[in-house]
């Protein structure tokens, strides 16, 4: 499941009902960089550099386990990986794991969200050389899980929405 269409209210354009996205975001602003074509530059025929990783995961048998996704554009990735390790091998009900503090890293400094138990591991990371950024991380995990028959969802506490049923 994702949600997003790149920015609130997309290309703030509707067509019959949908509102369109504004993937043209995730293009390169800049087609050169020292005189040299970007990669990511807009073209006719190229597809943007996209993060979107809605997921979903069946079982040996070929029967839906567990439908993942999330919001929160380059960290998306991270953010379903860490919900389905949680989910996976830690075997976390699914509003535990789209709970779970995040941490990462994208080519740069290790990230920790503030005000989260990942939070606690600066320390630990920086005494092993890393440099450590403490901080907000946007995500909007959605999960659900196929259990005995029943669906069990979670929706992330850090934005809007609930999972619900009986």
């Amino acid at each position: 499941m994702t949600t997003t269409i790149e920015d609130g209210f997309g290309a703030r354009r509707m067509v019959n009902g949908f509102l369109l996205n504004n993937q043209l975001t995730d293009f390169s602003f800049v087609p050169e960089r020292d005189g040299k074509p970007v990669a990511n530059r807009v073209e006719p025929g190229k597809r943007p550099r996209s993060s979107m990783a809605p997921t979903i995961i069946f079982d040996a048998q070929g029967a839906l386990k567990m439908v993942v996704g999330s919001p929160g554009g380059a960290a998306i990735i991270q953010y379903v990986a860490q919900t389905i390790i949680g989910l996976v091998d830690w075997e976390l009900d699914p509003q535990a794991a789209v709970s779970l503090g995040h941490f990462g890293n994208r080519n740069g400094n290790a990230l920790l969200e503030e005000g989260t138990r990942a939070a606690g591991l600066k320390e630990v990371l920086e005494t092993m050389g890393y440099k450590v950024t403490i901080g907000e991380m946007n995500s909007g995990l959605a999960a659900i899980l196929v259990k005995d028959g029943k669906l069990l969802g979670g929706a992330d506490p850090r934005r809007e929405g609930l999972a619900l049923g009986n």
